[in-house]
């Protein structure tokens, strides 16, 4: 109970800050003396959605489109290594907190570097370990999974604790978050036989090494976690592009493809009723579930109630003649690729991931539904 309530105040807090963000000219910090004395560092996980420069260095995607321009234009004014215009939900749920943004894992070497936590996603991350996919039929072409990020994890852990006693204050002074993982896993398996069941049949799978890396961390001593779930996969350009349908395929009133959305709410389904089990098998770790399915397809079925323009299916950057303007050959930061006026009026920067205005009403919703969420948890103890 006690551990729940420095959640609770967490996100209370949390957001208080990114209400006042919404505010035209406020900045979505957690002011000169952070939110919440009590967390000290994040350590986070996941794909490109999380990802704050892994990519950039890891020899398999080291030069990929995260780090030329027009990447990072909006906020750093220069290639970050994010994958978007500016900063990503994680950048925003870290400076909701009042602390200073985590060390990309490969970019750091000692215990100084991590002292903030850091971040093991990477751009291009699967859940499942590729030999997995690759019995499967599904081929990748980033050799991380999440067994591997965990076991970042335990290297970091290793170099900032050499005392139980320091392993538990570092322990209890952190929180976990998980990033959507398994978006790669999918999109492959659909790129591998064009169908969905293919893709459909990688849930439990994927379920099950999500919750292997929940009760790993845990297991270390892990208190505070945050686990994100799958996003409205019918509703990416890229996706929408590559997988053109007929009329009977798309949702009427958003445009997205029903097929799809229908396997991330299934994912999403079947993550939650893992995480009733973890709970229930450390009744003194608060887990959190971040919903970012309903902002993305709330924003889509009506963006100009959110500040955004009126095209949610299209890409802000990248090429094509069709209405999502997306094409692989066009890419964003391809010499084909083009720009529209203002990245600020689109969910999708580049086809596949969001832009900073859509990553900020992203982790904003986010931050709401998780203290909605911990505030039911405490009525119910």
């Amino acid at each position: 109970m006690e551990q729940l309530s420095h959640v609770l105040v967490a996100l209370l807090l949390a957001l208080v800050a990114a209400e006042a963000a919404a505010v035209p000219g406020a900045d979505f910090d957690g002011g000169d003396d952070g939110l919440l004395s009590h967390y000290d560092r994040v350590f986070s996980f996941g794909d490109s959605l999380t990802d704050t420069g892994n990519a950039a260095i890891l020899p398999a995607t080291a030069g990929g489109p995260s780090s030329r321009a027009p990447y990072g234009e909006t906020y750093f004014h220069h290639p970050s290594g994010r994958a978007s215009d500016g900063r990503l939900i994680i950048d925003f749920i870290v400076e909701s907190l009042g602390l200073p943004q985590p060390t990309p894992y490969l970019a750091g070497e000692t215990a100084e570097d991590f002292r903030h936590g850091a971040n093991f996603a990477v751009g291009g991350a699967t859940a499942l370990d590729p030999a997995f996919l690759k019995s499967k039929g599904v081929m990748t072409f980033v050799p991380v999974s999440l067994s591997n990020e965990t076991s970042w994890f335990n290297n970091v852990f290793d170099l900032l604790a050499s005392s139980a006693y320091e392993q538990s204050n570092i322990m209890a002074s952190s929180v976990f978050y998980f990033g959507e993982i398994g978006v790669n896993d999918y999109i492959f398996a659909l790129f591998s036989n064009r169908t969905a069941e293919l893709a459909v049949s990688l849930v439990p799978d994927i379920v099950a090494v999500t919750h292997s890396a929940l009760t790993a961390v845990i297991a270390a001593g892990a208190s505070s976690m945050v686990v994100t779930g799958m996003l409205p996969l019918g509703c990416e350009p890229e996706l929408l592009a590559l997988f053109p349908g007929d009329a009977d395929d798309y949702d009427r009133e958003s445009g997205c493809i029903t097929l799809f959305n229908e396997l991330a709410e299934l994912h999403n389904r079947a993550l939650n009723r893992m995480l009733r089990k973890v709970r229930r098998a450390h009744p003194g770790t608060t887990i959190l579930y971040a919903d970012i399915y309903r902002p993305i397809a709330n924003l889509v079925a009506s963006p100009g109630k959110y500040g955004f323009g009126n095209t949610p299916l299209a890409a802000f950057c990248g090429g094509g003649a069709g209405p999502y303007h997306f094409d692989m050959a066009a890419f964003c930061g391809t010499p084909d690729s083009t720009e529209s006026s203002d990245p600020s009026e689109f969910l999708s920067w580049d086809g596949i991931h969001f832009t900073e205005a859509a990553n900020r009403f992203i982790a904003r919703a986010m931050l709401r539904g998780l203290y909605n969420a911990s505030k039911l948890t405490t009525a119910l103890l």
